[in-house]
């Protein structure tokens, strides 16, 4: 018995986290497979579940080739250039107050303007290209990480810093050793956030004006109300969403860990 509770141990666990979701999932497929199968729901308006698989298998080779990869790559593209900008701006803005002063009000200011009014400037200045969905998703995903990694590096332990300061370290110094390691955690609350914004504004740059993609092809299915393949595309968004929140949130646990053995 004690060589099986190895194997049975993970399942438990795995049962215990998820599985009241996983029975509320399939009433709501059930309930929503029966009330279109009944009339109650026009199939136009919202078609089954079992007619969204078949259009995904149907569609599944233009879909997965094509718009899926289109998709994920500039979502992705857009994202790592959001990361790289943010963390860097704002470790800038909290080693500088005046530049925190100065350009703080602008990055909220950036995020009162709809998308949906910048997607044809962004179409005007790069075209149809994929840098004009680029410049949607970093202005999407921007926001979070600069604002999470600001916040997170001024919740550095003081009494650390005045400990470098009277041993002489510089301020880079104190923001290697003490900042950085403990803003972590809310940097990395910051890129769970903006890597689902950024497949949001993939998808908004793409249904305004792209020619592959997802989002252009539920938009193209939505003309033709072609509802079935037009929701195939919304669950591989989803899809898609869901698998780059799971690989950050791996990472996330993966350098943490790292870092309590490094500190242990």
């Amino acid at each position: 018995m004690n060589r099986r509770r190895p194997f049975r141990d993970p399942l438990s666990a795995l049962l215990g986290q998820y599985g009241l979701f996983a029975l509320l999932l399939l009433a709501l497929l059930g309930g929503w497979e029966c009330a279109v199968r009944l009339g109650w729901v026009p199939f136009f308006i919202l078609p089954a579940p079992t007619a969204i698989a078949g259009a995904l298998g149907r569609d599944a080779g233009t879909l997965l080739g094509r718009h899926l990869a289109a998709t994920a790559s500039e979502a992705a593209l857009g994202f790592l250039l959001s990361v790289a900008g943010g963390a860097l701006l704002a470790a800038l803005m909290r080693q500088y107050r005046w530049l925190n002063k100065a350009l703080y009000p602008f990055i909220v200011v950036s995020q009162t303007i709809p998308l949906i009014a910048l997607s044809p400037v962004f179409i005007l200045w790069f075209g149809y290209a994929v840098w004009s969905k680029v410049a949607v998703v970093f202005l999407t995903a921007f926001f979070p990480i600069v604002v999470g990694t600001y916040d997170g590096l001024g919740r550095g332990d003081a009494g650390y810093r005045e400990l470098l300061l009277t041993m002489g370290a510089g301020r880079w110094a104190i923001f290697r050793k003490v900042q950085a390691p403990l803003a972590l955690p809310s940097f990395f609350s910051a890129l769970k956030l903006s890597v689902v914004y950024s497949v949001v504004g993939a998808t908004i740059g793409e249904w305004l004006g792209g020619t592959e993609g997802l989002g252009y092809f539920s938009r193209r299915m939505s003309g033709g109300l072609q509802t079935d393949a037009m929701f195939a595309a919304v669950f591989l968004l989803s899809a898609l969403g869901v698998a780059f929140f799971l690989a950050v949130a791996l990472l996330e646990t993966i350098l943490l860990r790292k870092r309590k053995k490094d500190y242990s």
